[in-house]
């Protein structure tokens, strides 16, 4: 590598980098930069003199980044938040929104049960903001946090980390769902009894043990689970014309039914309410941005009935 200092680099170049290490592809970078593809190859000619590194690597997938460009990304992300939150700065009332995006870590029952609305949100309050949902959830959300591969979370905890800030948007509890054809006409409510005598889907990212079976067993009981998923989206598609039953935060069981036909009902067992929190990295608390998004989250749940939130 040569040496090189700040006044021998054109810092255009750290934008290039952070499109290439974004978009995975040259020709996506180039679209995202408003330049030429030939100018993304040549600018990461440079980029690789620079830092005497491949930085990425083609695949059969697009570019891959380097354990280099890994460790880089952080850096040159967070120089050139900073950068864009000087140009704020000096004018705050006006809307620098266009071609930037902040990224939302969630479970998709949050994604499915507020998504949109968030949306909406956004394009009242922050027009041409580019939203970026990642999928993430309490046992994984402060490394990615920590990581930068997202700005903000939604999650029912997982903010341990003390370089983080949260703030606490509600509390929930769980609801059933199952195929209306596999009840009895007009019933509202589903015994114990029944609940444990049915198969069972399984939301998890371990697949394994849920909640429900934590409190199955300190009453003597235990369930059957017939398949086990890491997307709530797809539980439709797994109940519909089956006997089985599916216990989800309740949240996430409301927007499903409303959209898919399923029935909900209260969960027989009684299950621990969770906390609802929005996490971020305590140094982007300046960024205007992340904050305009920070502010959106917490409307959109305070626009809910409380007791809808449980």
């Amino acid at each position: 590598m040569s040496h090189m200092n700040i006044t021998d680099v054109d810092l255009n170049l750290l934008k290039v980098f952070e499109a290439l290490h974004e978009e995975s592809s040259a020709s996506r970078a180039a679209l995202r930069l408003g330049v030429t593809q030939s100018a993304v190859s040549a600018a990461l000619r440079r980029l690789r003199q620079v830092y005497g590194d491949q930085l990425f690597v083609r695949t059969g997938r697009g570019l891959a980044p380097s354990l280099r460009a890994n460790q880089l990304k952080p850096v040159v992300s967070d120089a050139l938040d900073k950068c864009r939150q000087s140009l704020a700065m000096v004018d705050p009332a006006a809307h620098h929104y266009e071609g930037r995006s902040v990224t939302v870590g969630m479970s998709d029952d949050f994604e499915i049960a507020y998504g949109r609305r968030l949306i909406e949100e956004i394009a009242r309050c922050a027009p041409k903001l580019r939203l970026i949902f990642r999928q993430t959830h309490s046992q994984i959300v402060a490394q990615a946090l920590m990581e930068r591969s997202i700005d903000l979370a939604i999650t029912a905890g997982g903010f341990a980390e003390r370089l983080l800030s949260r703030q606490v948007l509600g509390e929930g509890d769980y609801w059933c769902l199952v195929d209306p054809t596999s009840l009895i006409e007009g019933q509202q409510h589903i015994s114990l009894e029944e609940f444990v005598a049915r198969e069972h889907i399984l939301v998890s990212s371990g697949g394994f043990i849920g909640i429900t079976d934590e409190g199955l067993a300190a009453v003597g009981l235990s369930r059957r689970v017939c398949a086990s998923t890491t997307h709530f989206a797809a539980l439709p598609y797994l109940l519909k014309g089956s006997q089985a039953v599916a216990t989800i935060p309740g949240h996430a069981a409301r927007s499903i039914a409303a959209l898919s036909g399923l029935t909900l009902l209260p969960c027989p067992l009684a299950l621990p309410r969770y906390p609802i929190e929005l996490g971020w990295r305590t140094s982007t608390g300046l960024d205007p941005l992340v904050l305009k998004v920070r502010q959106a989250i917490v409307t959109i749940f305070s626009d809910d009935d409380p007791l809808e939130l449980t």
